[in-house]
């Protein structure tokens, strides 16, 4: 008796999280596109309910595990190294880097996203590095060290009063 294959494509509750409920299917940049959602959350929640820098970041810890999880479990079923229909991975990335905002206006939010675009495309070591752990651990941990590293810089920039 042989296993039947993983299907390739299930509405499940690990590619729902794992493509940020769909983002991850954007023909033209996916990572960019759950970047851009999750800045959009963040935004929401900040003039909604006021939340705040500390808040993301709580946000990025609440979906790291599960992410990871997710990450692994799309990886196993593609059978490919970090699909790029997974963008979990840059929607914590992003709300790292806003943990560093200090002030939450336009050029905050636009400085939080263009740095972790950036510094997420580039992998500044020792963000490279953690890409080769193991499944989801490696698809989820470059993206949290780039976003340390944007959040570490706006922090710096703001405290500079740069911007």
């Amino acid at each position: 008796m042989s296993l039947s294959p993983l299907p390739k494509r299930r509405w499940d509750a690990a590619w729902l999280l794992a493509t940020w409920f769909g983002c991850g299917l954007s023909p033209v940049a996916p990572g960019t596109a759950g970047s851009l959602a999750a800045l959009v959350i963040a935004i929401a929640l900040h003039l909604i309910y006021g939340f705040g820098p500390l808040a993301f970041l709580v946000m990025a810890a609440i979906l790291f595990f599960p992410g990871v999880w997710s990450a692994s479990v799309i990886e196993k079923r593609e059978g490919v190294e970090d699909p790029g229909k997974v963008v979990v991975d840059e929607v914590i990335g992003q709300w790292i880097t806003l943990a560093g905002v200090i002030t939450l206006d336009w050029k905050g939010w636009l400085l939080a996203f263009a740095l972790f675009r950036i510094l997420d495309i580039w992998k500044p070591p020792p963000a490279r590095q953690c890409e080769r752990l193991p499944g989801g651990w490696g698809i989820v941990a470059d993206d949290v060290m780039s976003g340390v590293y944007g959040a570490l810089a706006i922090f710096v920039l703001g405290r500079l009063k740069i911007i």
